[in-house]
């Protein structure tokens, strides 16, 4: 459970510039999880849960300020859904600002995060959580444009 914003303020931006969002709220982090002795066990299959996801992408780091998706509350482990026996993963992220022009390459950096992580098996849905961003149905088109395009390259890149 995320606790309540740490009160402090936001370092400068890593690009230098002036900042849309620039002094964001910033969230304590969670703590890692324990790893138990199922998991360790090779011999037992390993079903992939929302927190393994949430682990994969809560330390990406936003484009914007030198602090991390979880840090900023964009990404929640509440808002990441795992179905493995359906192969499927969809995370919810929420921008800190309703008209922040990040959200589309926030919402790529995740998905070809878990795209090169996950097995080919799973299918990645990730987008704005509803009602949270000024154009988030744009920017969900242009994400799925965008991360059409880096698979292709991936792709050709791997042949």
């Amino acid at each position: 459970m995320v606790g309540p914003p740490v009160v402090a303020a936001a370092p400068p931006s890593p690009s230098g510039g002036s900042l849309e969002n620039a002094n964001p709220l910033i969230y304590r982090r969670q703590g890692e999880r324990p790893v138990t002795a199922r998991e360790e066990d090779d011999e037992l299959p390993d079903a992939i849960d929302d927190r393994e996801i949430f682990d994969l992408i809560r330390s990406i780091n936003d484009p914007e300020h030198p602090l991390t998706l979880e840090e900023l509350n964009v990404v929640e482990q509440v808002r990441v859904k795992v179905d493995d026996a359906e192969s499927t993963v969809s995370v919810e992220f929420t921008p800190t600002i309703p008209h922040c022009s990040m959200a589309t390459l926030i919402g790529l950096s995740v998905k070809v995060k878990l795209i090169r992580s996950l097995p080919e098996r799973f299918k990645v849905d990730v987008h704005i959580t509803p009602g949270t961003h000024a154009s988030e149905q744009a920017d969900k088109t242009t994400m799925l444009d965008r991360c059409q395009t880096e698979m292709r390259a991936t792709c050709e890149a791997l042949h």
